[in-house]
């Protein structure tokens, strides 16, 4: 019998201003129908899916917090109306610090959201106007201190490095000022470069100074040596966290489960069906009006395409990939589909396997698309 996911993801894609990495999902929300796509995101949330038990629940962006703090108490609150709290483990909410008014902590504080992710990017003002963030590192510590003195514990700073112009002493600096926050979570990714962002547009155009391969690799061993020693454990690849701390949320990404999406552009996984709503808001607004669902594309998954995912996503994480899940969930063992790319991968001292499971080394983990290329079935 098919079980409901545990999880859902719900999108807001407005924003305050469009950071010049980004292509997800979002638009300035300046003069855009904020109020009905609210209303349209609780239908398609409610209606749609009758969702009711769920262990996590993730609202991400464009920028949550760049609703007003009205706007924002209406989605939280009906959000939360139907569902069984006490099944509600983690409750996150993502948030910049340029956005966080006093009384956007108070709905906050209010409501039953338990863990709040901050988009910090790095505290060096210089690069947060170069990379087109509206805050600056005072409003950094000002949203810290007004979650902790609202309640929050639960809380997790991102932090981006191989930035243009990034030197090994900018990303010591940004670490160490990171530490000190005293927070249970963080999350560091490198820079990617993605098309039709500002930063590819100068990249094209040789504009853009990035760190070399070989100081990204530096940076990257740096901020995992460090993070180690001050009593983090690296969770996954660009996730660190104390005891207890991990984000549920994206753990059940990463070991594969489905999920529902709600939301214009955003992405769900249910009954072995990846599916993508519609991104522009108006064709939202239309397609949930008119059809009480907004999904654009659906894909079912092949069982080899679920397997990739299951390496993919599983290798991400410390832990690795359990070899018996795998033939529990699968039917065939994990060598019997993947012996020569896992022999190969072993020599290359990308891969490690201990008794029931297979794991990325340090050098994995930073050569992580080469790893993920070899469970590709032809």
């Amino acid at each position: 019998m098919y079980s409901k996911p545990r999880s859902a993801y719900v999108h807001i894609p407005f924003c305050t201003q469009i950071c010049y990495y980004c292509d997800f999902s979002k638009v300035f929300i300046q003069n855009q129908p904020v109020d009905a796509y609210l209303e349209a995101l609780i239908k398609e949330f409610n209606d749609y899916y009758r969702i009711k038990d769920l262990q996590t629940l993730y609202i991400g962006g464009g920028t949550p917090t760049a609703l007003s703090a009205k706007q924002l108490e209406y989605l939280l609150s009906h959000l939360s109306k139907n569902l069984n709290l006490d099944t509600l483990e983690e409750f996150t909410i993502e948030a910049n610090p340029g956005d966080l008014t006093p009384d956007k902590v108070a709905v906050l504080k209010q409501s039953a959201v338990n863990r709040v992710s901050l988009g910090v990017q790095t505290f060096n003002d210089k690069h947060l106007r170069q990379i087109g963030r509206g805050h600056n590192e005072a409003q950094i510590y000002e949203s810290v201190d007004s979650l902790r003195k609202a309640g929050f514990d639960n809380i997790s700073i991102d932090l981006i490095y191989a930035l243009p112009n990034q030197t090994m002493a900018d990303v010591r600096e940004n670490v160490a000022k990171a530490l000190a926050l005293d927070i249970p979570h963080l999350s560091l990714y490198s820079l990617i470069l993605e098309h039709h962002t500002v930063f590819m547009n100068k990249m094209r155009r040789g504009q853009l100074n990035l760190p070399t391969e070989d100081l990204e690799a530096e940076m990257f061993d740096y901020i995992i040596a460090e993070m180690e020693a001050h009593g983090f454990e690296h969770y996954e690849i660009s996730n660190f966290t104390k005891p207890g701390f991990e984000s549920r949320h994206n753990l059940m990404y990463w070991d594969n489960a489905e999920y529902f999406g709600c939301g214009a552009g955003a992405s769900g996984y249910v009954e072995g069906i990846r599916y993508r709503n519609r991104g522009p808001i108006q064709h939202y607004l239309k397609a949930t009006a008119e059809e009480g669902h907004a999904r654009l594309q659906e894909e079912k998954l092949t069982q080899a395409e679920q397997m990739e995912e299951e390496l993919f996503l599983g290798l991400r994480k410390k832990s690795g990939v359990s070899l018996s899940r795998f033939e529990e969930k699968f039917g065939r063992t994990l060598q019997e589909v993947y012996g020569p790319a896992l022999h190969d991968l072993e020599e290359s001292g990308l891969i490690v396997s201990d008794k029931d499971r297979i794991r990325m080394t340090k050098k994995g983990l930073f050569l992580g698309d080469t790893v993920a290329e070899k469970f590709i079935l032809e």
